[in-house]
């Protein structure tokens, strides 16, 4: 089981294409751990912020890498332009593969959703019946629940277009296959979206 993590940096404004050179170097240094699947930069939802997902073996890989960030006097190899710098942890759904690199946007959208205190298993177990019908109408990066904060999940899609997801997500609807049958029962209403465009570093196009 791997577990991932996705780390949100958020820059001063236009800072995405300046940190890009520290940030790719970080990632690739010797001592790094973890593998890098992707990396984003935001175009629609929250400004001036950039995602990387980085799946680890476990959870003690995953600290050490975080803390190496965290003690650094240039955190992610772009301090200059941070504004702020968070980690969430996860693991994924448990019927999914694993993330796989490949060109299948450039659109990728980040959705999470807050679940009811008591409403993970449940998300999930209703995500395994309803995502092989949903995935007829898109692709699908990860499906993942966190390990810190609220209880939530964090999905990511890929998309050719944003014509195209417009079209998948009615479609799927409109054909009564997504959402999952009784699946927004175990929801609450925060919830956001935004969506990204890989970095021309990112494993993940």
């Amino acid at each position: 089981m791997l577990f991932y993590e996705i780390a949100t940096l958020k820059t001063v404004i236009f800072g995405a294409g300046n940190a890009a050179a520290g940030l790719e170097a970080w990632l690739n240094a010797p001592d790094a751990r973890g593998k890098l699947q992707g990396a984003w930069f935001t175009d629609i939802g929250n400004l001036n912020e950039v995602y990387i997902l980085r799946s680890f073996e476990s959870l003690d890989a995953m600290m050490a890498e975080r803390d190496r960030a965290l003690l650094s006097d240039n955190p992610m190899g772009c301090m200059e332009y941070l504004v702020d710098l968070t980690f969430e942890s996860y693991k994924p759904f448990d019927f999914l593969p694993e993330v796989q690199p490949g060109s299948f946007g450039p659109v990728y959208e980040f959705r999470t959703y807050k679940t009811t205190l008591n409403g993970i298993a449940q998300t999930q177990a209703k995500w395994r019946d309803a995502i092989p019908k949903r995935l007829q109408y898109s692709p699908l990066t990860i499906a993942m629940y966190g390990l810190d904060g609220a209880p939530r999940v964090t999905q990511i899609w890929p998309y050719a277009s944003l014509e195209e997801r417009g079209k998948a997500r009615s479609q799927s609807v409109s054909d009564g296959n997504w959402p999952p049958k009784g699946g927004p029962d175990w929801l609450n209403p925060d919830m956001t979206s935004a969506i990204a465009a890989p970095m021309a570093f990112s494993p993940l196009k």
